[in-house]
């Protein structure tokens, strides 16, 4: 079993970088804060839908870089002295794992299956490590991988390839994806070979794809995996 983390194991959360572009125009421009925080976004939003497009993997590295052309403005050294700590903390009243999820995992592992994350983000991986380990959740996931340290993102089969292999398993068919993005997650995966199930959802935009089933809570999902076992 295979989830994505944003919208599935962990709430949706809509505005990836508000409050860190805020703080870093803070720094950077004071007087021109809204402006220069408005920019910065515009900037994620273009590296989103490019990297996307082409199922390319990003950094925040590469982003802050890319901000920092731009604007001609240093705001690699903005994240860095006023955000890079403070990052985290102004996220962390917006992270929230569902309740269901801790259960739902045990209940995966009790039935003997290997458990692993696969998540398309630009955040290192102590950012979703540090979320993981504060709610428990790390020692429920077997293998996590995170696309901010591969050269692909969903729904490329390589990056659903790399979480298999991460778990020992052969044969895509034997392996389910769970996530909250018809495109990304159900049609990439099953692109891949693995079965796929639909985190229902009001958010992620729509794909014609049918998924192998639909949940509204992971607190249905070993319901379903007993039904195709």
């Amino acid at each position: 079993m295979v989830f994505d983390w944003g919208g599935t194991l962990a709430e949706f959360v809509p505005l990836e970088m508000t409050d860190v572009w805020t703080l870093a125009a803070r720094h950077l421009a004071p007087d021109r804060e809204a402006e220069v925080a408005e920019r910065l976004c515009a900037v994620e939003a273009r590296f989103w839908e490019r990297t996307a497009g082409a199922c390319r993997s990003g950094t925040l590295a590469e982003l802050v870089a890319e901000a920092s052309g731009e604007l001609d403005l240093d705001v690699a050294e903005a994240v860095l002295e006023e955000a890079a700590v403070g990052h985290l903390d102004a996220w962390t009243p917006h992270i929230r794992h569902f309740a269901a999820a801790p259960a739902a995992l045990e209940s995966l592992r009790r039935r003997g299956l290997r458990v692993g994350l696969l998540s398309n983000t630009h955040w290192p991986r102590a950012f979703h490590e540090r979320f993981l380990a504060r709610d428990g959740l790390d020692e429920l996931i077997d293998a996590r991988l995170y696309t901010s340290e591969m050269t692909h993102l969903k729904p490329h089969p390589s990056v659903f390839r790399a979480a298999l292999d991460a778990l020992g398993v052969e044969d895509a068919t034997r392996a389910v994806f769970v996530g909250d993005r018809p495109y990304d997650d159900v049609w990439g995966a099953q692109q891949a070979g693995l079965r796929a199930v639909l985190v229902a959802n009001d958010h992620a935009p729509p794909w014609d794809v049918a998924p192998d089933a639909v949940i509204d809570t992971l607190a249905e999902l070993p319901a379903v995996v007993d039904a195709w076992r």
